[in-house]
Formats: structure tokens, C-alpha cells, sequence
């Protein structure tokens, strides 16, 4: 992970384009071909928050009337606007339970489409390895499950909110326009004045709650980062429980994990401060807020030129045309959170965009059938070179091994030939034919052991009875029986039974060209003689490509290479077997 990268993608949302780019963010969904759906759903949503906004009215107007029917003890008045309420209570009741649940399809139905789409792009592209190696974003799962949720979620909360607000605000600032009179002050008549006195109060309120909480957006998305990095080493821990045990770990491993969570506590303290000032400000604001109207339209009501009616009908108007100027009060803290996730999604994008449009100075061909290696540089990331105008070339059918001291370049080569590596300059040219690579730790999908044995194809692509004559092969007999038991069998299995898993899954594919990096590390030398033997045996004419240490692999190809100082050296049989 590099946190500089991510503060600097971070940094890029905050000083310019983030609307715009948000925006891309939000639109495609609505243009997809979900879009019919979709928005019979919004116009619906609207359309019952619209009708809650007219709720609200109709309860303002109740209030002057039922306040009236107390102040002169009117039963019959009292009776009615009570059997009035309670018709008006059951239709509004009804209109906000569907108002959550089409909010709540609305928003799992966006989620499942961004998430596809996110799904796709992630792992095309590469993109889910480069961005690995390069470290320029951290804890993608977290992007792809929590914050594409948290998005949908807040997105249609926010959107939705400021759509009633809006509407709200335009119905009660003419109810209280018209019903709050007029204010000399300081020889000046001030129409309306009580929407003004609202207006002002919010004015002033939502410019000292951004002065006040404006830090919580970097600190939202410094705590969800804090967050996943804690749950990254707690995942790692428990997938390196046996090494971790043997090593007695345990103390290294609690310093390290305690030291993750001192950066959630810290941040999170940090966090409680902002928030306690800035609570401190939104709770003294609202209770004023109870009086406020009640202080300002006092002079009129005790003039007598209104009753105890209208004055509650101007709270009730003056309350909610001050609550929905406070709207951005209100959900400030939901917006920074809101903004946190964005800038995570954002810069996650970004990362993909870039390695999309990166363009490798090592050209890959696919055609012919045979590879061809032409002037090839190699390098680290860190600027350190592997090779140096390697040239080589691999006929189709010749068994051929590479050797070189530890981190000479043979594992890198092999990742340049799978197109992974972009750190240099040349040109490879690919053979056109079926081709597999088996790494020196193997992936073993989380299910049944047939669908481990097929990946990355379905098991209903192969014969049935296949899959027990490789596991026989492989020495794995004693894995037929459990073929169709579900498992996480990165776990179950050994490394050296993992490798030969492996080697089953390349007799089961057949490919052309077979691609071998320390493929058999764990497995011991019968072990290894005998499943290099069945390549050769079930698969004639393949191709192989072999990186290794051990002098027992020798014999089973005809070509050796070596990485010397940068260069590809042919070597003699006689050379090899020495």
C-alpha cells in the first residue's frame, strides 16, 4: 500500500473536478439498461416525498385550527380536527412505510449494478493485480462491498433529502410569508419579516457549522482507511496461522495489530473532538431554534393582531422553513462521510483508469507457434535492471529450463510473458496456441474439488470420470472420495499437494505451451520426477517453460538457460548437468 499515492489521488477530488467526477460516477445507471426501472422507482420515491411535504402542510394548517377549537373550548371542533388527524396520520403513515421500501429497491438495485460494473473493471485489464503491485490503492474489497453500499445509501438519502427540503422550504416559506405580517424596524416595514428571521438564523448557522466541522471529510476518509488496514491484518493473521504458531509469532503479531489499531484510535479521538465541538454548536442551535420563532412573533401575538392559533401555525411554518434552510446543517456529518466515500471510490477508478490507459514500452504479439524473446530490458520498480537486451528464442515442443540466482529476473520474465510486467522496454512474440501458467503457489478457488481441478472453466466442460484418473496421476488418490465436498482447500491441503493440484488442473486444460515457475518447490523429487514424467507422457508436443533450482529437473529438458549479469545464456547439456 502506498498512503502517499492515495492522499495524492485524494487531494486531486478535493481541489477541482469533484462534482464532475461525481457525477460520471452517478449517470451511468440512469442511461443503463436498468434506466426504465430505475426511474419509475425515483419518480415514485419523489412523488411520495412530495406528498409527505403536503402532509406537512396540511398538519400546519391543522395546528392553527385545533389551537383556536382549545383556546375557545370548542368540543365539537376538538372532536372533529381529532378524527381529521388520525385520517391524516394513517395516509401518512402508509406513504412513509413505501417511501423506505422503494428507497430501499431503488438503492439495492443501483448497488448490484455499480457493483457488477465495478466487479467487471477491477478484473479486467489486469487491474486487481497492477494496482496490488503498485500500491496506489489500498484495500480494494473495502471499495467494492462498503463504500459502493455506503454510496448508493447516502447518494439517494442526500439527493432525496434535498429534494423534499427544496419543496418543503418553497410551500411553508409562502405559508409563513403570508401568515407572519409584517415588522417596523428602525423606520423600515420588513415584509414577511419571520421568513427573513429564518432565513438569517440558518444563514448563520450553516456557515459556522462548515467552519467548525470542515475537518471531519479528511478524517472520515483517514478512519475508513485506518478501518480496512486494521481488518487487512487481522485477515492476514488468519491466513498465516500455521507459520505464524510455528514461528511464535503471537507477540510480533500483537504489536503490529495493536499498533494498526492505535491509528483507528487515534483518528477516532480526533474525530470525537471535531464532532463534540461541532455538536455543541448543532444541539445549542436547535434548542434555540424551539423559541426562536415563538421570541420573534411575541410582540404581534400580545398586540393582539393574533391569536394563540396563529401563533402556533407560524412555529409550526417557521420551524420548518428554518429546518429546511438547516438542511445543510443537518446532514453535514452525513456529508462528510458522503465526501470521505466518494474520494475512496474516486481515486479507486482512477487507479483502474491509469493502469488502463498505461502504455508499456514492452510490445506483446500473439501469432506463429513459437516465442520469441527480442531485446528485452527488465527493471524494478525501483529502478533496478534484471536484463539487458535479452534476446531468446523456444520452438513449439522443446522442453526448455531456466535457472539464475534468486531475484536474478526468472519469475519476472515469466510474469512479462503473461503480460503483467510493464516495467521495461523490447518486444515479445507470443505463440498463437493454448497456454497455461503454474505458479510456484497456486490459486485453489474456496468450493467443490472439481471445480478447483477446472478453474478457471466450468468442471461440466471435461468428462466426469477425468477428474479421479488425474488425482490418481497425482498421487492425490485419497482426494477422489471428497471430489464434490465444498472446501477451502488452500487451507486443507499442503503446499506440495496444493503444487500437484496444480499439476492435475495442466493434464486436465492440455495446453500447448506450459508455463512453470518453481511449480515444484514443495513437492519432493519422486514426487516431481512423476508428474513431469505424465506431462511429458499425457500431454505429446507440449511446450514447456520451467524455472528451477533442483539438478533433478534437469534431465526432463532438452534446453537449458540462465540468467547471468542481465543476459540469457544458452548452456550446454554438459554445463547444466554439472
Amino acid at each position: 500500500m502506498n498512503p502517499n499515492a492515495e492522499h495524492s489521488a485524494v487531494n486531486d477530488t478535493v481541489r477541482g473536478n469533484f462534482f464532475p467526477r461525481v457525477w460520471k460516477l452517478v449517470t451511468p445507471y440512469w442511461r443503463s439498461e436498468e434506466k426504465t426501472v430505475a426511474w419509475v422507482l425515483l419518480i415514485a420515491v419523489i412523488a411520495l416525498s412530495l406528498f409527505s411535504v403536503a402532509i406537512s402542510v396540511l398538519v400546519n394548517s391543522w395546528y392553527r385550527d385545533f389551537y383556536n377549537a382549545l383556546e375557545k373550548k370548542d368540543l365539537a371542533a376538538f372532536t372533529h380536527l381529532i378524527l381529521y388527524f388520525c385520517g391524516i396520520a394513517a395516509i401518512a403513515i402508509l406513504g412513509a412505510v413505501y417511501r423506505l421500501y422503494l428507497t430501499q429497491m431503488l438503492t439495492i438495485r443501483w448497488r448490484r449494478w455499480l457493483t457488477e460494473q465495478h466487479f467487471a473493471k477491477w478484473l479486467s485489464h489486469k487491474n486487481y493485480y497492477q494496482l496490488e503491485k503498485n500500491g496506489s490503492t489500498d484495500n480494494p474489497d473495502q471499495r467494492l462491498s462498503q463504500d459502493l453500499d455506503q454510496f448508493t445509501t447516502s447518494t439517494l438519502s442526500l439527493a432525496l433529502g434535498l429534494i423534499r427540503t427544496v419543496v418543503s422550504l418553497v410551500s411553508f416559506s409562502i405559508i409563513l410569508w403570508g401568515v407572519s405580517g409584517s415588522i417596523e424596524l428602525l423606520g423600515i416595514t420588513i415584509p414577511g419579516y419571520m421568513f427573513w428571521a429564518a432565513l438569517l438564523y440558518a444563514a448563520v448557522g450553516s456557515w459556522l457549522t462548515h467552519l467548525i466541522g470542515r475537518r471531519l471529510i479528511l478524517l472520515s476518509n483517514q478512519q475508513e482507511r485506518y478501518e480496512a488496514d486494521l481488518r487487512f491484518g487481522l485477515v492476514r493473521v488468519r491466513e498465516n496461522a500455521e507459520s505464524i504458531a510455528l514461528s511464535d509469532g503471537e507477540p510480533n503479531e500483537n504489536q503490529r495489530l495493536t499498533a494498526r489499531f492505535g491509528m483507528v484510535w487515534n483518528n477516532f479521538w480526533t474525530i470525537m473532538k471535531v464532532q463534540k465541538r461541532l455538536t455543541f454548536f448543532t444541539a445549542g442551535y436547535s434548542q434555540i431554534a424551539i423559541v426562536f420563532a415563538f421570541v420573534v412573533a411575541a410582540p404581534r401575538y400580545f398586540a393582539g393582531k393574533i391569536e394563540l392559533g396563529g401563533l402556533m401555525q407560524i412555529n409550526s411554518a417557521f420551524g420548518n422553513v428554518q429546518e429546511n434552510f438547516s438542511w445543510f446543517i443537518d446532514a453535514y456529518t452525513t456529508l462528510a462521510s458522503w465526501r470521505a466515500t466518494c474520494d475512496r471510490l474516486l481515486s479507486f477508478r482512477q487507479g483502474m483508469d491509469e493502469n488502463e490507459q498505461r502504455s508499456s514500452a514492452i510490445k506483446i504479439a500473439h501469432h506463429g507457434n513459437a516465442l520469441r524473446v527480442d531485446d528485452l530490458d527488465l527493471a524494478l520498480a525501483g529502478g533496478r535492471q534484471l536484463l539487458d537486451h535479452s534476446s531468446m528464442s523456444i520452438a513449439a515442443g522443446e522442453r526448455v529450463m531456466l535457472s539464475g540466482r534468486s531475484g536474478s529476473g526468472k519469475s519476472t520474465l515469466l510474469r512479462a510473458l503473461g503480460g503483467l510486467w510493464n516495467d521495461g522496454k523490447g518486444h515479445i512474440h507470443l505463440p498463437a496456441e493454448r497456454y497455461l501458467f503454474l505458479p510456484q503457489r497456486p490459486y485453489l478457488p474456496i468450493g467443490t474439488l472439481r471445480e478447483v481441478l477446472s478453474y478457471p472453466q466450468a468442471p461440466e466442460v471435461y468428462p466426469a470420470e477425468r477428474f479421479a484418473q488425474l488425482l490418481e496421476t497425482c498421487r492425490l488418490d485419497h482426494l477422489i472420495p471428497r471430489l464434490d465436498e465444498g472446501n477451502h482447500w488452500q487451507r486443507l491441503l499442503s503446499p506440495g499437494e496444493q503444487q500437484r493440484v496444480a499439476f492435475a488442473r495442466a493434464l486436465l486444460y492440455a495446453p500447448s505451451w506450459l508455463y512453470l515457475d518453481e511449480a515444484t518447490s514443495a513437492m519432493d523429487e519422486e514426487d516431481e520426477a512423476v508428474l513431469y514424467q505424465a506431462l511429458i507422457d499425457e500431454l505429446p508436443g507440449v511446450t514447456l517453460l520451467s524455472i528451477g533450482h533442483r539438478s533433478s529437473l534437469k534431465r526432463f529438458h532438452s534446453r537449458h538457460l540462465r540468467i547471468e549479469d542481465g543476459q540469457l545464456h544458452e548452456q550446454s547439456v554438459v554445463q547444466a548437468l554439472v
